[in-house]
């Protein structure tokens, strides 16, 4: 029987055949219930009338169905709309029966017409919704026998979580069985949803996980904030259990919603922010059809800069980065990507004032995201005079560039590190601020500066770091057991940085909304949780003391400089701090001249520049 039903032709030749003898007695039926169920009742005429016409309405009724698709459909996944196509194809018939017989000059009662189609969908969608009960109850009834303990327990009740627990039940390669669903909502407690009860709140998670056995938990709520969405973690890895949860509200949308996108709980979901929004129109407005220059364009923020500048369509992309494996990734990426984007990958560095020169006199690039840094805090505390070089002077002689041929906007990537520097690297993005200040008096390019702090997931960022040391086995190291930092991810970073870009009238600092700060040992100690260890017990914390130049929590702001508002309530502006232009272009140059001699300690010309650098020394 299952060989039978797996051929397709016979399956369609089987249903044609029921489908015959279901119009049949649908068109018998329609004139037995007008005569109260008395056959006796019934005027010849009307039976031979419905006699004749039947092979006539047979053929019609069953090109209507093979045009509305009703042997095209997989019966197993029956759903509304093909209920709806069935429902229409019957009318049709209906109306069809009607004009045919009128035409032959017979007649039938008039409530015929409306009898008819209701019989005619009750028999032959009837034994294509049996087919899908038949098959949804063997599914189950096998995953009960071969589910080998497997539970699962669902938090949400809204469409998502319907749309998750309805291919648990229905499809036969998921062994899994909700057991049970958890929704805060008091007004669903005790509901069924596609008989699956929902048996309490966040509160009873743990409770009910070890009274229905559950091995797998699914959050299924996509609009749930990023702060929520922490505090049902939190409680859910009191459990063994395996946590997933559906990536976002965007799957909803594109009605994408499946066990298979279904994503393990990473770290970057527990400190990510609620989505961050951004005027499409407002970037794509001075992005397109505009000639674009990313300064290493090959990093991290400016890889991600690339891919969301070729989005808008911009005249030409110009990667421009002085490591050529970084800039053949993107590269390659982008071409398979975007295959219509005029790209030119260019090798250089920032601190060749005649390669610069060349680059912006051939492409005259109208706007530049300067994104070229040294920005390891402990490696330029080591080399001080690298960090200066390709950092402030750098910057210069991009900036200048910039403005030298024309370029309308200059936007400098800068850093919370900026703000009271306590190392070298903070301290040259602060003296990066002023350059681009002082120059944006000088030319009519607009130049501002956007400064952030830690973003996910970038090159030498502690998050790939605690992964690499908890699958060694740990220990997983944290320098102080009270460091905080702020976290955004590399994307949203970069979204806000083409959205302020959009807001540059001139000599501008960018300040982004980072959120609620993280504690790194906390931070360390969910990683191992989600990995399945227990912190202190499978893998250890060990603490290694601050690095030199390291703060125990980063600012975004300096005091004196406030903050003003913009369009977007995560973009703010902090109003420049007021210095002697003159003063900072002689100690620029004092300062370009001991880090060309490679002079030993750069930091008290350093300090002149930037008073509020603070640089310590600590013992590791």
């Amino acid at each position: 029987m299952e060989k039978i039903l797996k051929n397709r032709k016979i399956v369609i030749a089987l249903l044609v055949l029921y489908d015959i003898i279901a119009i049949q007695v649908a068109s018998f039926f329609a004139i037995y219930i007008r005569f109260d169920f008395q056959i006796t009742e019934i005027p010849i005429n009307f039976f031979n009338n419905v006699c004749n016409y039947a092979i006539i309405n047979t053929i019609v009724t069953i090109l209507l169905f093979a045009v509305f698709g009703m042997y095209r459909y997989l019966w197993r996944y029956i759903g509304s709309l093909e209920v709806m196509t069935g429902l229409l194809a019957s009318v049709l018939s209906s109306c069809c029966y009607g004009l045919g017989i009128h035409m032959m000059g017979m007649y039938v009662p008039r409530s015929f017409y409306g009898f008819y189609p209701c019989f005619l969908l009750f028999l032959t969608m009837g034994l294509r919704c049996s087919y899908r009960m038949l098959m949804a109850i063997t599914v189950r009834l096998k995953i009960r026998q071969n589910d080998g303990g497997r539970r699962v327990m669902v938090i949400g009740a809204g469409e998502a979580a319907s749309a998750i627990i309805k291919e648990y039940q229905n499809s036969k390669y998921l062994s899994q069985r909700v057991a049970c669903i958890i929704d805060d909502d008091p007004t669903k407690r005790n509901k069924y949803v596609h008989g699956i009860k929902i048996v309490g709140n966040r509160k009873s998670i743990v409770e009910n996980v070890q009274k229905f056995g559950i091995n797998e938990i699914v959050i299924a709520i996509p609009t749930l904030k990023q702060l929520e969405l922490r505090k049902i973690v939190d409680i859910c890895q009191r459990t063994d259990c395996r946590i997933r949860v559906l990536p976002g509200m965007y799957q909803l949308i594109r009605e994408d919603v499946s066990v298979s996108r279904l994503k393990e709980i990473e770290i970057e979901d527990l400190l990510g922010r609620d989505s961050v929004c951004v005027n499409l129109e407002e970037i794509a407005g001075y992005v397109t059809d505009k000639v674009v220059l990313v300064t290493g364009g090959g990093g991290s923020i400016g890889s991600e800069l690339c891919r969301q500048v070729a989005q808008r369509n911009p005249k030409r992309l110009i990667i421009f980065d002085i490591y050529e494996n970084n800039a053949y990734d993107i590269q390659q990426e982008l071409k398979a990507k975007y295959p219509k984007l005029e790209l030119t990958v260019l090798i250089g560095s920032v601190r060749n004032t005649s390669r610069l020169e060349n680059v912006f006199e051939e492409y005259h690039p109208d706007i530049v995201y300067h994104a070229a840094a040294h920005k390891h805090v402990p490696l330029m505390e080591d080399s001080p005079n690298e960090a200066i070089k390709n950092n402030v002077f750098g910057t210069l002689k991009t900036a200048r560039a910039a403005g030298k041929y024309g370029s309308k906007r200059f936007v400098l990537i800068s850093t919370d590190k900026a703000v009271n520097p306590t190392n070298i690297m903070g301290a040259s993005k602060r003296m990066c601020e002023m350059i681009i200040q002082t120059l944006n008096n000088h030319y009519d390019t607009e130049y501002v500066a956007v400064r952030f702090g830690n973003v996910l997931g970038s090159n030498g960022s502690v998050i790939p770091l605690f992964k690499k040391q908890i699958a060694k086995g740990g220990p997983v190291t944290v320098t102080h057991p009270d460091i905080i930092r702020y976290f955004m991810t590399i994307p949203e970073a970069v979204s806000l940085v083409l959205q302020a870009g959009a807001y540059a009238k001139g000599g501008e600092i960018f300040v982004f909304d980072m959120g609620e700060p993280v504690r790194i040992v906390d931070l360390a100690k969910n990683m191992i949780r989600l990995s399945g260890y227990v912190p202190g017990e499978d893998i250890e914390i060990k603490y290694t003391g601050l690095r030199p130049g390291e703060k125990l929590y980063e600012e975004l702001l300096m005091e004196e400089e406030g903050l003003q508002n913009t369009a977007n309530n995560l973009i703010h502006i902090g109003k420049p701090i007021e210095f002697d232009e003159e003063l900072f272009k002689e100690q620029l140059s004092l300062l370009e001249k001991a880090v060309k001699k490679d002079e030993e300690d750069v930091r008290n010309l350093v300090k002149e520049i930037v008073p509020t650098y603070q640089p310590k020394k600590i013992d590791i």
